[in-house]
């Protein structure tokens, strides 16, 4: 059974070109995921801070009774978290909860009492750990955003994109609150 020159390099050249679309999109799927991983990082941290806050609030509370609006302007900005239905608006109602953290860190260093509580020391001590734990989350993120969205505009990935409806660039995580650039100041 003799198949003619002609016909055997079509059929190479028809399964070297499976091969490489097969390579292309297995390497675009694993940098989706890797990113999808990495904002689920976020997310748990983000999360991990949440569930500390109300410990917080209410410790500073007892001390600071005349701050109400700053407590409710946290507990709406929590619950605009908790709302947020994307990845775009979790991360702005994140930025808004990172200025009004900050903002009861610092009321709560007016008080001595409250600094020499040791639920308070211990409830800064968690929100420490799990600041450095989001920037490290922010940090793998955006390297991950930042490898998807180079396969994605490279030559052939470009072409791919649009043909297996991959996003064509996935959103960096950026600090939007003017009080969240900067990690809430924690002191003892």
């Amino acid at each position: 059974m003799n198949m003619p020159k002609w016909l055997m390099w079509t059929l190479g050249i028809i399964l070297l070109v499976i091969f490489m679309v097969g390579g292309i999109y297995n390497n675009l799927i694993s940098k989706d995921q890797n990113v999808a991983q990495n904002w689920a990082q976020i997310e748990n941290q983000l999360q991990r801070r949440f569930d500390l806050i109300p410990n917080l609030v209410a410790t500073v509370k007892g001390y600071a009774t005349h701050e109400r609006t700053l407590f409710d302007s946290v507990a709406k900005a929590r619950s605009a978290w908790a709302d947020a239905k994307t990845s775009s608006d979790k991360m702005a109602a994140a930025g808004k909860v990172e200025g009004f953290l900050g903002r009861l860190i610092a009321v709560a260093e007016a008080y001595p009492q409250l600094q020499a509580s040791e639920n308070f020391r211990a409830l800064q001590d968690e929100l420490a750990g799990t600041e450095n734990r989001i920037a490290i989350a922010r940090m793998r993120y955006n390297e991950a955003v930042e490898a998807y969205n180079i396969a994605a505009k490279r030559v052939p990935g470009v072409f791919f994109v649009k043909l297996f409806r991959f996003d064509r660039e996935k959103p960096f995580f950026k600090v939007k609150e003017e009080g969240a650039k900067k990690a809430p100041k924690i002191t003892f």
